[in-house]
């Protein structure tokens, strides 16, 4: 048994009997295992001081800084696990395509992909073109001894919306327009951006991430039959490419309510739930056979002490019923959140769900 709990012949490390690891796994947990999604970023003076003056893309291809920048939140907030320093957009990069993370706006895409001959653009992932990632993954695991590493990517409905647009939409109108008036074009560049991201996932847990997390931050755009048709098929790719390594697959999307038992059968062993849908709820809607992540509403954490002690308290009895649980927020952390704040959560999660 591997680090991760896959068949490989090694005896099981220190990471495969974390409280993480067991709540994704659905085993009895020491406590309820704490993270939270971006807790390595913004909110940290000290994430902020070491990314002065480098720019968002090259700070996720620096592996010394990389490695700070995932340890900083595990230092300070003694979560239960990290999570990879990246962005969703890094494998796209380093096969090519030219895009920028601009302060204050986020991806831009200089050609947008509207057309079948701009599938030829993507090409396949190797890991040599993520080197910097397999080797800031050995720096990590190294030092984060017990504590696991999630490994990181977004999912190809989310690619695939940032390259059709050329940048963030509220409406993803070319996005869709692809998806319903060329449905065999979108299936083509979706099923390409399932092999790209299989293989970033690959690349994360063969270097020695402990679990992964599928990131669709913008499928809650859809209705469930057009997810059921036009999305799963790739998602289901990715999970099932990366099926034989026994890590846990975790998946998350924003405004995914409607969606949670389709997220569930793509091939998550562990739903993200967002704070719009109570746990007990989302138990009901996913079903049977898989724990559940979640999903304190994230600015919860700009009021007092114990209005934020309160609802989390409200969200861990609503996790009471469940067969796992990772506790979380129902989004990332916000900009401006008190770093304190983060480190009480933590603190009163591991003290009020102590077994």
């Amino acid at each position: 048994m591997s680090a991760n709990g896959s068949p490989s012949g090694k005896q099981p490390t220190a990471t495969y009997d974390s409280a993480f690891l067991r709540a994704c796994r659905r085993e009895a947990v020491p406590h309820t295992p704490v993270w939270f999604m971006r807790q390595a970023g913004r909110s940290l003076p000290e994430y902020r001081k070491v990314r002065e003056g480098v720019p968002m893309l090259e700070s996720c291809m620096r592996p010394e800084l990389v490695t700070e920048i995932t340890l900083q939140p595990v230092r300070r907030h003694n979560v239960d696990a990290a999570i990879y320093f990246s962005d969703i957009v890094v494998p796209l990069k380093a096969i090519g395509l030219d895009l920028d993370i601009k302060p204050g706006v986020g991806p831009v895409v200089e050609q947008p992909i509207r057309t079948r001959a701009d599938l030829a653009r993507l090409r396949d992932l190797t890991p040599e073109d993520v080197s910097y990632v397999t080797e800031a993954i050995g720096l990590l695991t190294r030092e984060l001894g017990a504590t696991p590493l999630i490994g990181f990517a977004g999912a190809p409905f989310t690619l695939a919306s940032y390259l059709v647009e050329g940048g963030p939409s509220r409406t993803y109108e070319n996005a869709k327009a692809m998806m319903y008036g060329d449905p065999e074009l979108w299936a083509d560049l979706l099923d390409r951006l399932a092999d790209i991201t299989a293989a970033f996932l690959k690349v994360q847990i063969e270097a020695g991430a402990s679990a992964v997390q599928l990131f669709d931050s913008w499928v809650g755009a859809l209705a469930p039959a057009d997810y059921r048709r036009s999305v799963m098929p790739a998602s289901a790719k990715v999970f099932e490419a990366v099926a034989g390594y026994g890590v846990p697959r975790i998946h998350f999307g924003v405004g995914t309510g409607e969606l949670l038992n389709l997220m569930g059968e793509a091939g998550a062993d562990v739903v993200g739930v967002d704070w719009r849908v109570p746990l007990d709820e989302a138990k009901r809607r996913v079903g049977p056979g898989k724990a559940l992540q979640g999903n304190l509403d994230p600015t919860v954490l700009f009021t007092d002490k114990d209005t934020l002690e309160a609802r989390a308290g409200e969200v861990l009895d609503a996790a009471a019923g469940l067969e796992g649980h990772v506790f979380n927020l129902g989004h990332g952390v916000m900009p401006n959140t008190d770093p304190d704040a983060l480190t009480r959560l933590a603190e009163y999660v591991h003290t009020r769900t102590a077994r």
